[in-house]
């Protein structure tokens, strides 16, 4: 019985030094596949940090690239725009430049054709009068009569008493009356009359104010009818031929609108620049500057 008692507490020694001798063991084992596993976690942690560390690199050397070509965009497009200005500035200098000196070509034309105009009006108008004295100082028979009346003439080979009538000398319209009567007629929308009327201070008065006037109505009653190609010439002849009128910048005006009714813009624009070039502080002026802007014309013209 002692020694069963003493045999069972070497065995229960034994298995105390077999549970102490293997404990260790499997402790020492645990450690090191956790000290691997921390190792192998630490080397992905440093190259994480590294691959980061790489990409921060680059981006921040993509993003310096990036700035600096958008500040050379940036610049191109600076030296674009004042490549741009100096060349619009140069194209409308040139073009103010032409404009200017077709304007004065202009004027001196029409400077050369209102001339040749008058003295051809003041040839027509000697002739006129050469006319009128050598009918006044031709023999008549009986009684003198006066400008409109009929003077009986006998006739050779007739018996006694056989008269003939002489041909109605016409009477000249009077120049007040006929060019207000006219402007009457024209306001009360009578064009037919108006233009007869204003035809006749035209042709008996051809060197007094009121035939540019005239000349003007003429125009005006036709741009009202619609008949732009006509109203065209009658504004011609007002601007070349009575340039100092006060109605000429209002037909110049009125030229340069008939002529863009008309689809011809190019004259019409040319008639409306030169009107700003030779009227530049007349209303008209400002009207020829608001079409032109409604066109989208671009205003140039240089004053002298």
């Amino acid at each position: 019985m002692r020694n069963r008692s003493h045999r069972n507490g070497l065995i229960a020694t034994a298995a105390l030094l077999f549970v102490a001798s293997v404990a260790p063991v499997r402790a020492h084992a645990v450690s090191k596949e956790t000290i691997q596993m921390q190792t192998q976690i630490q080397q992905l942690l440093d190259m994480v940090q590294r691959l980061q560390t790489t990409m921060d690199t680059k981006f921040a050397v993509l993003q310096n690239l990036a700035q600096q070509t958008a500040d050379q965009a940036t610049q191109m497009n600076a030296t674009v725009n004042t490549l741009q200005q100096k060349m619009n500035t140069q194209v409308e200098s040139l073009g103010g430049k032409l404009d200017a000196s077709s304007g004065q070509v202009q004027s001196l034309n029409d400077s050369v054709d209102e001339l040749k105009t008058r003295i051809a009006k003041l040839e027509k108008a000697i002739q006129d009068l050469q006319g009128q004295l050598q009918n006044q100082s031709a023999p008549q028979g009986g009684s003198p009569g006066m400008p409109g009346s009929t003077v009986p003439l006998s006739t050779p080979g007739q018996g006694p008493g056989a008269m003939n009538m002489a041909p109605p000398v016409q009477q000249t319209p009077p120049l007040e009356q006929t060019y207000q009567a006219a402007v009457s007629d024209f306001n009360s929308a009578k064009y037919s009359l108006a233009a007869s009327e204003f035809g006749d201070v035209i042709h008996y008065y051809p060197l007094d104010p009121m035939a540019g006037s005239s000349q003007f109505y003429l125009g005006e009653i036709a741009y009202r009818q619609h008949n732009y190609e006509e109203a065209v010439k009658d504004y011609t002849v007002v601007i070349e031929q009575f340039s100092g009128n006060p109605k000429a910048s209002t037909a110049q005006l009125h030229k340069g609108l008939a002529l863009i009714a008309l689809s011809r813009r190019d004259a019409g624009v040319h008639e409306l620049r030169s009107l700003i070039l030779r009227h530049p502080q007349t209303p008209e002026a400002q009207q020829a500057r608001a079409k032109l802007n409604e066109m989208g014309v671009r205003i140039n013209v240089a004053q002298h």
